[in-house]
């Protein structure tokens, strides 16, 4: 089936002055950044943003479920699904992995680096780059064997792959469920210094340094690893890094009452490791802002603190919270779009996250302002584990379009 044209026109490009857009054959095929309409073509859909914004579709680089209706919700019409999702090892599972989606969402699969993410013997990334991997990962936990993941980093990047890690020493996190502290103590809950994550993310800018292949660290959440990144960003090392809008939005404080949903893996850090996000989110030494969705159901959160499993359902609130981040003045509505779109598509190599001709028309119409609240009990994921459950937000995706047609 041949694909109508598509003119929109009388939105705001990237939150900023009014303009239109043309799509033909699922690409952007003219951009007018001012008031003016583009050409519309014979027969095309015109749609009137009536003053929203338009912005590139967003990618949310870590997902660990597809998990359609809550990215629809989101603006999200890509996906990089972590291998933990089916334990995406081998060719096959990788190939099913990337159907998963269709037609209506692209799932770029994300390839485990280890055989079952044991940390031990690498897995045929090679094989499942050609399945249609587009990174690799070592899961939710990071490879403990320096070898193994200098061998990793080497051959991931003699592929084209960008290797995207978990930034915690294992041997210091062991047994634990929060960040040492004040609320910790008071709760009495098992704890682990917040150096944890300084130590694994100093072994792997080593590596990295010495190998010249390039590592992202998903979640970043401490002054003192953000200062190790700023510093190899510095000295030219090819490294990236994340972050999910609970590590900026919350603190250990969160925790409170044994609050499960707030739960998360790196656990919530003090509010001094916060306000060094909040600077690194604004400074550029974060690049990448995604959702972590990780949905739970009251069988894994319904439970006491410390066996109530981390993660939280996080697609439908991404795009809301960016929003905030924006009208708080740490960052501008550009630099919002590069986190969530731009940024993540250069990673895993795809032609989308931004507004140029000949781009895949992946694309989200947003009203910045529609004010809504934030309630489990009523989210489109199909668990609803949110840390910033009863949050009243502004700002949510009203029309998204992939590859020109329209999906909401």
């Amino acid at each position: 089936m041949e694909l109508k044209p598509l003119t929109i026109h009388n939105a705001r490009l990237m939150g900023g002055e009014l303009g239109s857009i043309s799509v033909d054959q699922g690409r952007i095929s003219a951009i007018n950044s001012d008031a003016a309409q583009v050409p519309t073509a014979q027969g095309a859909d015109i749609i009137d943003a009536q003053g929203q914004w338009l912005a590139p579709g967003i990618i949310d680089l870590g997902v660990f479920a597809t998990d359609k209706p809550a990215f629809h919700f989101g603006g999200i019409t890509r996906a990089a699904l972590m291998p933990d999702s089916g334990m995406l090892d081998s060719a096959g599972l990788v190939e099913r992995a990337a159907k998963g989606g269709k037609p209506d969402l692209w799932v770029h699969p994300i390839a485990a680096a280890t055989k079952n993410l044991a940390g031990r013997e690498m897995a045929e990334i090679g094989l499942m780059k050609a399945a249609g991997a587009r990174a690799v990962a070592t899961g939710r936990d990071r490879i403990a064997d320096s070898g193994v993941m200098r061998r990793l980093l080497s051959y991931a990047a003699s592929l084209g792959l960008t290797t995207i890690t978990h930034a915690e020493d294992e041997g210091i996190t062991a047994g634990s469920v929060a960040t040492d502290g004040e609320m910790a103590t008071r709760l009495g809950l098992s704890s682990a210094p917040s150096i944890a994550e300084a130590i694994a993310v100093s072994r792997d800018l080593l590596l990295v340094e010495q190998t010249g292949a390039p590592l992202h660290f998903r979640q970043v959440t401490t002054a003192r690893a953000l200062d190790m990144i700023r510093t190899a960003k510095a000295q030219g090392l090819p490294v990236t890094c994340g972050i999910t809008p609970a590590h900026l939005f919350l603190s250990e404080t969160a925790i409170g009452g044994f609050r499960s949903f707030a739960r998360l893996s790196p656990p919530l850090r003090s509010e001094d490791d916060r306000a060094a996000c909040l600077a690194a989110i604004a400074d550029g030494t974060i690049d990448i802002l995604s959702s972590g969705h990780d949905p739970r159901g009251p069988e894994d959160k319904r439970l006491p603190f410390a066996e109530a499993l981390p993660g939280m359902a996080g697609a439908e609130s991404l795009l809301a919270l960016g929003l905030q981040l924006v009208r708080d003045g740490h960052i501008n509505a550009v630099r919002l779009f590069d986190l969530l779109a731009a940024n993540p598509a250069k990673l895993l190599g795809v032609d989308a996250g931004h507004l140029s001709i000949g781009a895949e028309a992946d694309l989200i119409l947003i009203n910045e302002g529609t004010p809504w609240k934030m309630d489990a009990k009523k989210m489109a994921a199909y668990a609803g584990n949110t840390p910033f459950d009863g949050m009243p937000v502004q700002g949510r995706a009203t029309m998204i379009f992939k590859g020109g047609k329209r999906i909401r």
